[in-house]
């Protein structure tokens, strides 16, 4: 079973389920009433990982309505998270959320991933999270040159790819990092197939990244 986010989070936690509710997030309706019991859950499954909680700087990847990124600056408040987010609406609904639920460790990057990681971001990050966004190679790709050397990218998925995984494990050296496990999880009653995988950086960034804005998607590395 997943953890349990700490209970100073709670509170947090809860003002960030009403706001979900409240409409004008960038969740649909039927998200937001499971918010709560699916979102939140799935989001806190991410602290049974060392390389998470034992991070000084966390950057979450495309991080929309703040999940999991906005839980995990609840739950590590020790901890500085990045919310980087490049579609405007979205990052002011952050920004209204972070000031809402009343953490202060959470700032909103708003910008692309890759022009993010070409300037300030480079190489600055202990760990990276993304839930439900691209593909693990376009993940990795974008995770890549916003890590330190020996940090670690935490992706969060559904059910186990094989293609995807071997795509992985083919751009790895290309993308110098390392996939490390997958770990199966289950957040929440009823939860099937849901999986984190956690990926090494190993060894400095390459020169070539981070490529261009969109090219992670539309050519990403490890094809056969």
């Amino acid at each position: 079973m997943s953890p349990e986010p700490p209970a100073g989070a709670v509170p947090a936690l809860e003002a960030l389920v009403e706001l979900l509710m409240e409409g004008g997030a960038p969740v649909s309706p039927r998200s937001a009433e499971r918010a709560r019991q699916v979102h939140i859950a799935d989001s806190v499954s991410g602290l049974d990982f060392d390389q998470l909680t034992e991070a000084q700087r966390i950057a979450d990847l495309g991080s929309g309505a703040g999940l999991p990124g906005l839980v995990l600056a609840a739950a590590l408040p020790e901890a500085r998270v990045d919310l980087i987010e490049s579609v405007s609406r979205k990052c002011a609904f952050l920004r209204r959320a972070i000031g809402r639920i009343g953490i202060a460790n959470a700032e909103v990057v708003c910008a692309r991933a890759e022009s993010w990681a070409a300037d300030q971001g480079r190489e600055a990050y202990d760990a990276v999270t993304a839930r439900a966004i691209g593909r693990l190679p376009t993940v990795a790709e974008l995770a890549s040159p916003l890590l330190r050397d020996g940090g670690y990218l935490l992706s969060w998925r559904g059910r186990r790819d094989p293609d995807e995984e071997a795509k992985l494990a083919r751009a790895s050296t290309r993308l110098a990092i390392e996939p490390v496990k997958v770990r199966a999880v289950t957040p929440y009653p009823g939860s099937r197939d849901r999986h984190i995988h956690l990926v090494r950086k190993n060894g400095p960034t390459p020169d070539d990244l981070p490529r261009r804005p969109g090219m992670a998607v539309k050519r990403p590395f490890g094809p056969e």
